[in-house]
């Protein structure tokens, strides 16, 4: 039997003789480029067998050495087309029991199947349990993610010690470890089990500020809606999550004042906002209640995090890296203290009850502006040499015998 294709004309399946054939690339040999065909009946693939032959000398007399193709399982892939997978083994070599190999690999993928739809299960039923003890959205978001990393990483939930062994061989921070313990007790804790946790002592550290300037080129260089996120978060030191739930009658256009709901047992409050933040905010869509639309933290974080890579990108500041939306708080509660030098007021601008998570920005403000407690001291007789003095940035101080005094820091 011949077969033959030419341009309007494919050759028929080797195989089961079906015409119902299409080209399927071309393959490079050592004699030059074959056509390669697919058979739409039976899956199998084969050159065009007169110029295969023409190339490589093959009479068809000898078929002794040809690799039996073995069919496997059907692919339900299309309910029209029967596909094939073919699997070459010579049989003088000796080949596996096709049947008892499929049959083995259809149970596996059947009991992985079953596992993970249950544990999936699980984890939704941990989710929701951690919604209704009243944990805020963005812990149970948090602590439902740790949960499905330990799995990705292989941990038997219902036995501590693999936990233990998976935390003991990562590199992360031990705050991180930390928050893993806790979200993996709250687990256990839902299933009436327990454990002995692993210990993780926590360094303290300082928080990252930043330069007022590398701020405000993150937030010239965001989205409209992220850089009013940034700037509201920049002016009023609030949390992330106090900044997301604001609502258009929290803000004052009239006043400029924006009204705080505040979380995590802090006080509420009222912030004065500058035009420039009102006229950023007034220009957002009021599609509905709330000022912000981003679904939830999750989205917000993970749009933020994109825009942050591009800025520090663009601008050539791997520092702006650093930033997070918690280190807007942080800037403007160091930037309060350095100007007033009052902790109380600090304390009342950022809702705290106890006066001890204020006093990190006493050493954080003596730190940073160490440097700025220098001045430089200049006198004026006349109000043509205090005018040059004030545009060149220098501040009146007092009057002695007649001479104003001026300073600016070094």
């Amino acid at each position: 039997m011949a077969f033959s294709a030419t341009k309007n004309q494919r050759p028929t399946c080797p195989e089961c003789g079906s015409a119902k054939t299409w080209r399927d690339g071309i393959r490079r040999t050592s004699q030059g480029p074959v056509q390669r065909y697919f058979c739409r009946s039976c899956g199998h693939r084969f050159s065009d067998p007169c110029k295969a032959k023409a190339r490589s000398g093959f009479n068809g007399s000898d078929n002794s050495k040809q690799p039996q193709r073995i069919p496997s399982m059907i692919l339900k892939s299309h309910e029209a087309i029967a596909y094939y997978r073919q699997i070459c083994a010579i049989q003088q070599k000796g080949a596996k029991n096709l049947a008892e190999v499929e049959s083995r690999k259809e149970k596996q993928a059947a009991g992985a199947t079953e596992t993970a739809s249950d544990i999936k299960g699980k984890i939704i039923d941990y989710i929701w349990s951690l919604k209704k003890q009243g944990y805020a959205e963005s812990t149970v978001l948090g602590y439902g993610y740790t949960i499905k990393w330990l799995v990705k990483k292989g941990a038997d939930l219902f036995n501590p010690e693999s936990v233990k062994e998976i935390l003991a061989k990562e590199s992360c921070s031990n705050g991180r470890k930390a928050n893993i313990v806790k979200a993996y007790t709250l687990w256990l804790e839902m299933h009436g089990l327990t454990w002995v946790p692993p210990q993780y002592q926590l360094a303290s550290k300082l928080p990252f500020i930043p330069l007022e300037k590398e701020l405000d080129d993150l937030i010239a260089s965001c989205s409209r809606q992220m850089a009013a996120f940034l700037q509201l978060l920049k002016e009023t030191a609030m949390r992330c999550g106090e900044a997301l739930k604001l609502k258009w009658t929290d803000i004052d256009f009239a006043t400029n004042t924006v009204r705080i709901s505040p979380e995590k047992g802090s006080n509420p409050r009222i912030c004065k906002i500058s035009n420039t933040l009102a006229a950023m905010l007034g220009s957002l869509p009021k599609e509905n209640q709330n000022v912000f639309t981003y679904k939830n933290t999750f989205y917000l974080r993970k749009t933020f995090a994109k825009q942050r890579k591009k800025a520090a990108h663009k601008l050539g500041n791997p520092r702006i890296l650093q930033i997070h939306f918690h280190t807007f708080r942080h800037w403007k509660a160091t930037m309060l203290y350095h100007q007033t030098k009052d902790i109380l007021y600090v304390k009342n601008f950022l809702g705290h009850r106890n006066i001890n998570n204020t006093l990190i920005y006493v050493q954080l403000a003596e730190t940073i502006f160490k440097e700025l407690e220098e001045y430089i001291c200049k006198t004026a007789k006349t109000l043509e040499e205090a005018a040059k003095l004030i545009e060149a940035g220098f501040e009146y101080v007092t009057d002695i015998d007649g001479v104003k005094l001026f300073r600016k820091h070094k």
